[in-house]
């Protein structure tokens, strides 16, 4: 089954819409700056935390580039869980968009 992926650049106006963005980075990396309104679960832990991705919306998933989300996705859907959305480009491509970024450890 394949992926969906969307570019970074279309996630603006989804955060914006307030569609449910999860980081999959480290907290050390999600604290020194994650998309506003971005939750924290790391890549390691997807799988104990798959109620956080268990909607009846989409669910954009973030990390810094787009390999670790693509995992998490990849995980997700090896469970059931389809979802899920990878974010080719991720934070990083975010930044590089010129788009806020949040520091510390709550999602706004």
């Amino acid at each position: 089954m394949a992926i969906t992926e969307i570019p970074v650049n279309e996630l603006t106006a989804l955060v914006e819409n307030g569609s449910l963005v999860v980081d999959v980075r480290e907290p050390d990396e999600y604290e020194s700056g994650h998309i506003p309104g971005a939750v924290l679960v790391p890549l390691s832990t997807v799988l104990s935390n798959k109620s956080e991705f268990e909607s009846d919306e989409t669910v954009y998933v973030v990390c810094r580039s787009g390999g670790r989300s693509m995992q998490a996705c990849e995980m997700l859907h090896d469970v059931g869980i389809s979802n899920v959305v990878n974010v080719a480009g991720g934070t990083m491509g975010w930044i590089s968009l010129g788009n806020e970024i949040v520091t510390g450890e709550h999602p706004s």
